[in-house]
């Protein structure tokens, strides 16, 4: 059961976009499963291809720094910067900022464009998930249609590590959907119509995983 503060950006989410009234539930469960993996020293892995890839560095945008919440570093960390240099240090103390991490597989092009060239092009997502992953990140796959190759190849290993696997989808049933432990299907089949709905969908998610970890530093 979600924490009331958490479950109150669902409810506005549905409130401003009722449509997705229908997909609440496995939202909640894909938000419980990031959570999860961030409180457990987790990370979050990120494909799309297009304007899914688009997608995937826009979430790594708001959840590697500050959304809409402050998120200065802890005072004993400060202090740990102050110590290894009290000029450059002071200046880290006071800037950075608390991050989740996630990483976006689309952006790491010289890596993608060798393995691609060498090896195999559709599985270049799922040779990084192979390398960045571990057991009890979560992979998190976007695809309007549910069934990119690329996504599918790179969930596939995902599962293969103990990892979990949510999948971004549009409404139709799908090979990713079967896959993932969780998909949230944005209730539109045609691809422009699904990527409008994934935002809201996502930027929920960066709110509630947000407040969740930082939250109470600003009550």
């Amino acid at each position: 059961m979600l924490e009331k503060r958490i479950e109150d950006h669902l409810d506005l989410l549905v409130e401003r976009y009722p449509v997705l009234q229908s997909v609440k539930k496995e939202m909640a469960k894909a938000y419980s499963m990031i959570a999860d993996c961030y409180q457990n020293g987790g990370k979050l892995l990120i494909a799309g291809n297009g304007g899914s890839a688009a997608d995937a560095e826009h979430i790594v945008g708001e959840l590697m720094k500050s959304f809409v919440l402050e998120r200065k570093v802890k005072d004993d960390f400060a202090e740990k910067l102050l110590s290894v240099d009290s000029d450059f240090g002071g200046k880290l103390a006071k800037n950075l900022q608390g991050a989740l991490p996630a990483i976006a597989l689309d952006g790491h092009m010289s890596l993608s464009t060798a393995y691609m060239n060498d090896c195999e092009p559709l599985l270049c997502f799922a040779q990084q998930v192979n390398g960045y992953g571990n057991a009890g990140d979560v992979f998190l796959g976007i695809s309007t249609s549910g069934n990119s190759k690329n996504v599918l190849y790179a969930a596939i290993v995902a599962r293969a590590k103990n990892m979990k696997v949510i999948g971004l989808t549009g409404e139709k049933e799908s090979r990713l959907s079967a896959l993932a432990d969780v998909c949230v299907k944005a209730p539109q089949s045609e691809t422009y119509m699904v990527q409008e709905l994934h935002l809201p969908i996502y930027h929920c998610w960066c709110l509630m995983l947000e407040d969740k970890f930082f939250g109470e530093k600003n009550r």
